[in-house]
């Protein structure tokens, strides 16, 4: 039953799944029972959503008390210091699969051990799992968003700052990418450290700041011969890709939902960096011709990107992905993966950072720099797309139909010139026939162009609305490290807080400045080769293109010469 309520404090949104409340307004409840430290319900405005039970009262008419007040809660109570611990086994992200092929067993690979072991989870921060909420069947469409138990809320004011000393302030909003994906821990320090860290990341200082040590040991790896097999006697069916790197020259064939699995370690791993996106799965047709090049052109791009860049191509779990063909091998290999520790907030316990000093303002306005930049590129890679997709469709249909029109027209006057033999001319009939089939060929000619220069740019274009999208979260745990900082030099110009714990906070923030920084100076290196390889082939083949009508038509053109 629906409960009226009352809010106590103001709680201001930072997401979709959440409803801004203000202090005294009216709110219906959709049920008394909290999960964990949060309600569902309805705002005054309409919208519907979760907001902290510790942050409104439950007004009751027929009772001795006429509310209950969830603000005496231990867990979650304005101004308590509660804390919250993540799982054991933190979740993983997984795209979701309409193929058949990705929705079996690893049979092929591992029939005792699968991914599935880990509880899946809504994408976080970059796609980065967070633990999964179940929610009621009224909320039905919030199922899966990711969520992490035992929110802290605190009030900001003299209360609430003399009940937790010297911490600072946790986010309010359990939601956010910041506290998803583990970052605002490491930046309080409540990441333990390891007693030994196998793998380090360095970044050095470049002649434009920050950047990635690049891989000592450079490779490529290319993606070829997609080839339909069968399994369980031809019951089941799916394409398999020869992958061959550079540095071992011997060739691994894996499968689309191989690529997915090592897609979701990369997620679950890397916090701060702006991971690839796979090509899109597709429901239907997945066998066609079209569909098969399309995604295996994109996979060209992906496993490029991948192998460029300085931290994800040295990744262990990569590296197993492109070698290992021994079936045993590969099962120690892929379990050892999925229980890495260094993932998440933990990674970035394995970057190294330069001693050079950087002002916090100044990459600040750096980072803003950037945000406002990728904004700008993200709308205008959009609108790219909008256009090449649109004249994709009008190369394949109305060009080929203009000019077959034409060419029909064409053909229609030298039917008409044969009507009256005594003067008609045949070598001019003759001509004005083949300029009507020139110009069908040319419509030909423009219908399968896309093939070699328009698919490729919105290739091209896709791998970069993916690696965009995955900024403003990573922009926004620098921000909240940012936050951060800012609060706990205040408390200690206050003498509410040691300026060496305040200085650890500032140390841990530079480490997510720094490999933010790094990843968009390595983000800039790439868009700067990508886009002109882009912009050199799409002319070079529009210049072959035009110059093959060219031909066609100078040809033609020639049959009147001897009339």
């Amino acid at each position: 039953m629906a409960l009226k309520a009352r809010a106590l404090y103001n709680f201001h949104s930072e997401n979709k799944e959440e409803i801004s409340i203000q202090e005294n307004e009216e709110l219906i409840i959709f049920s008394e029972n909290s999960l964990d430290g949060w309600l569902q319900g309805q705002n005054s405005r309409g919208e519907t959503g979760l907001f902290p039970a510790s942050y409104v009262e439950i007004l009751r008419s027929r009772s001795g008390s006429n509310y209950t007040d969830y603000s005496s809660s231990p867990a979650g109570s304005p101004g308590h210091d509660s804390s919250y611990s993540a799982s054991p086994n933190p979740g993983i992200s997984y795209q979701g699969s309409f193929e058949d092929d990705d929705d079996d067993d690893w049979d092929d690979w591992d029939d005792a051990c699968t991914v599935v072991e880990e509880p899946q989870s809504a994408p976080g921060t970059n796609g980065h799992p967070s633990p999964s909420l179940q929610y009621p069947a009224g909320y039905g469409q919030h199922q899966h968003v990711g969520y992490r138990p035992k929110p802290v809320l605190e009030r900001q004011d003299s209360m609430s700052s003399s009940k937790r000393g010297s911490v600072v302030g946790r986010n309010l909003n359990r939601f956010s990418c910041f506290v998803r994906s583990g970052v605002e821990a490491f930046i309080l320090g409540d990441v333990p450290l390891m007693s030994k860290i196998a793998e380090t990341y360095c970044i050095e200082m470049g002649p434009r700041g920050p950047q990635w040590r690049a891989n000592p040991h450079p490779f490529i790896c290319s993606v070829e011969d997609p080839t339909k097999q069968t399994k369980f006697k031809g019951i089941k069916s799916y394409i398999s890709y020869k992958l061959t790197p550079s540095n071992i020259n011997s060739p691994v064939y894996r499968r689309y939902k191989h690529f997915d699995w090592l897609y979701n370690r990369l997620l679950h791993k890397f916090t701060v960096i702006s991971v690839p996106h796979l090509p899109e799965k597709q429901a239907t047709g997945r066998f066609e011709e079209d569909f098969i090049e399309k995604r295996k052109r994109r996979l060209i791009l992906w496993m490029d990107h991948m192998t460029s860049h300085p931290v994800l191509s040295q990744y262990e779990g990569f590296q197993h992905f492109l070698s290992c063909r021994d079936e045993k091998q590969w099962k120690l290999g892929k379990r050892r993966a999925e229980k890495d520790e260094m993932v998440g907030a933990s990674f970035l316990l394995t970057i190294q950072i330069p001693t050079e000093h950087q002002d916090l303002q100044d990459v600040e306005d750096r980072v803003d720099a950037f945000k406002a930049f990728s904004k700008k590129m993200d709308d205008s890679v959009l609108q790219l797309t909008n256009v090449a997709s649109e004249l994709v469709r009008k190369h394949v249909g109305g060009f080929r139909k203009e000019f077959q029109k034409l060419g029909n027209a064409f053909q229609a006057i030298s039917h008409s010139f044969h009507m009256d033999p005594p003067y008609s001319l045949d070598a001019l009939n003759n001509a004005i026939s083949h300029t009507g089939k020139t110009y069908e060929t040319v419509g030909e000619m423009f219908a399968e162009q896309p093939k070699n220069d328009l698919f490729l740019m919105l290739d091209t274009l896709s791998l970069y609305q993916g690696l965009l999208s995955n900024f403003p979260d990573i922009i926004h745990l620098q921000k909240g490290a940012f936050a951060k900082v800012k609060e706990s030099q205040r408390m200690s110009d206050e003498g509410r807080m040691d300026q060496e714990e305040a200085d650890g906070i500032r140390k841990r923030c530079r480490v997510v400045g720094f490999a933010l920084q790094a990843e968009m100076n390595h983000f800039h290196e790439r868009r700067v080769a990508d886009f002109k390889r882009m912009m050199q082939s799409y002319l070079r083949q529009q210049i072959i293109f035009y110059q093959r009508v060219s031909q066609q038509l100078e040809k033609t053109l020639h049959m009147y010469d001897n009339l």
